[in-house]
C-alpha cells in the first residue's frame, strides 16, 4: 500500500498560527528580547518557514500590530449597538474595549507598550488604530450633543478633546487592570463610566463644571477672568 499522505494545512491558517504565536512571544517578552525561533517553536513550525511566510521579524511585529488593532477596532464598533440611547452606547463601547483587551492581554501589551516604543512606524500603526476609535468616540459625543442642545451645525471640535480624554483613561485604565490581579472587564468599564458619564451628562444638559475664582492676593497675574468658562460643549 502506498503511504497515505496527510492534507496540508492552507498558508493562511498556518500564518495566522504564526501570528498568534508572534503576539505571545512579544506580548510576553517584548520585540527586542523575543527570538524567531521561540515563535517557530511556539507555531509550531520551522524558523524558515516564518522568514518564507512574514520575510523579517520587523515585517512580522507589524502584521501582528495590524491584526489585533483591527481585531480592537472592529470589537469596539461591533459593541455599540446605535439605536440605544448614547449612555448605553458608551456604557458597550467601555465594556466592548475592556472585554477583548483582558481577554487578549498579550495583544494589549503589543499594541499599547511595544509599539509605542521601538520605533516610529511601528508607532504610527498604533496611532491609526487610536485615531479611529477617537474618531468613532468623538461623532458618538458629537450627535449626542446636538441633540441634547438642539443644535445641529455643533462643530465636533467642541467634543473632540472629551473624545481624546476618554480614550485616553481607557487605554491607562487597560493597562492598569490587565495588570491588577481579580480586576474585571465590568468592573474597569464600570469605573470609567462612572467617571466619564458624570461630566458628559451634565455637559449634554448644560451644566459645566467652572473652577472658582482665586482670591484676588493669592492669585497669580495671569489667573484668567473669573468670567471666563472653561471649554464646554454649549448651542
Amino acid at each position: 500500500m502506498g503511504v497515505v499522505k496527510s492534507k496540508r494545512m492552507p498558508r493562511a491558517v498556518r500564518e495566522q498560527q504564526m501570528l498568534d504565536a508572534a503576539v505571545e512571544i512579544f506580548g510576553q517578552r517584548g520585540y527586542m528580547a523575543a527570538s524567531m525561533d521561540e515563535i517557530a517553536e511556539l507555531a509550531g513550525v520551522s524558523k524558515p518557514l516564518v522568514y518564507l511566510y512574514l520575510n523579517s521579524k520587523e515585517d512580522l511585529f507589524t502584521a501582528c500590530i495590524r491584526r489585533e488593532a483591527a481585531a480592537l477596532t472592529e470589537a469596539v464598533r461591533t459593541g455599540v449597538r446605535t439605536e440605544l440611547p448614547v449612555d448605553r452606547q458608551l456604557w458597550d463601547g467601555l465594556l466592548a474595549f475592556f472585554t477583548h483587551t483582558s481577554r487578549h492581554p498579550h495583544a494589549w501589551s503589543v499594541l499599547h507598550l511595544q509599539a509605542r516604543i521601538h520605533g516610529e512606524a511601528f508607532a504610527a500603526e498604533v496611532t491609526a488604530m487610536r485615531e479611529e476609535i477617537v474618531a468613532f468616540v468623538t461623532q458618538l459625543i458629537v450627535v449626542a450633543a446636538r441633540e441634547a442642545h438642539r443644535d445641529p451645525d455643533l462643530p465636533e471640535r467642541e467634543v473632540a478633546g472629551l473624545a481624546e480624554a476618554l480614550v485616553g483613561a481607557a487605554e491607562s485604565l487597560a493597562a492598569w487592570a490587565n495588570a491588577t490581579p481579580g480586576v474585571t472587564a465590568r468592573q474597569s468599564a464600570a469605573t470609567l463610566m462612572n467617571f466619564a458619564w458624570a461630566g458628559l451628562g451634565n455637559l449634554m444638559e448644560g451644566r459645566p463644571w467652572i473652577p472658582e475664582a482665586a482670591p484676588a492676593d493669592t492669585a497669580p497675574a495671569d489667573t484668567a477672568p473669573a468670567d471666563r468658562a472653561p471649554l464646554q460643549v454649549s448651542g
